[in-house]
């Protein structure tokens, strides 16, 4: 039996390891290709669809909170105007009916069906990259004319060649994959709430 380091050492080390996620330049190309969407969606009136399974559900959950509340709006120095956005996960009575009379892999895609329009943005959010019901979403969306977003790590599965805009954790480890998703949301909200009209 392979014996655990010490506490100090474990620390240290899941340090090092999301810090290496957070230091390549792969962020900031995907963050300024996501913060375009996301702006033009807003200026646009369109919807934003945020999902996915398990912790990327609660990531879904938690970014939607945050975007509709704190960026834009009187709390910010945008254009005073907020986003529109729904997490496709939060509706349990809708999720759970998906499941049980036609399939889990629709549970995403069937309310985006019914939902979403041309022009609105969908925010696929995987782990694995590789989730069904996730990417049968994006095949909705795609086919429905929305812009596709996908959070994703370890290679970034099937799901990085489906979305126009793909952003990829360079890790295999699930935890610090979804580190690396909720802080880039946060990020994003911080961002968006901050905006300036001169950027860098």
């Amino acid at each position: 039996m392979t014996e655990l380091p010490t506490l100090t050492k474990y620390v240290q080390e899941y340090v090092r390891e999301a810090h290496a996620t957070l230091d390549a330049p792969y962020l900031l190309t995907a963050v300024e290709r996501i913060v375009s969407i996301l702006l033009r969606a807003r200026a646009e009136d369109r919807t934003i669809f945020f999902f996915g399974n398990g912790g990327s559900a609660s990531t879904a959950s938690h970014f939607v909170t945050d975007i509709a509340k704190v960026a834009g709006g009187t709390e910010g120095r945008g254009p005073g105007k907020r986003f529109r956005c729904v997490s496709l996960n939060d509706n349990i009575p809708s999720l759970t009916a998906w499941a049980n009379d036609v399939n889990y892999a629709a549970v995403f895609s069937g309310p985006l069906k019914s939902l979403a329009g041309k022009g609105d943005v969908a925010v696929a959010i995987s782990g694995s990259g590789n989730s069904p019901n996730v990417l049968e979403a994006v095949r909705t969306a795609r086919a429905m004319g929305l812009t596709t977003i996908g959070l994703t790590g370890m290679g970034g599965g099937k799901l990085k060649e489906m979305v126009d805009v793909a952003l990829v954790v360079p890790s295999n480890s699930m935890q610090h994959t979804e580190d690396t998703h909720l802080i880039t949301l946060h990020l994003l909200t911080a961002y968006l709430r901050d905006e300036q009209p001169v950027r860098d």
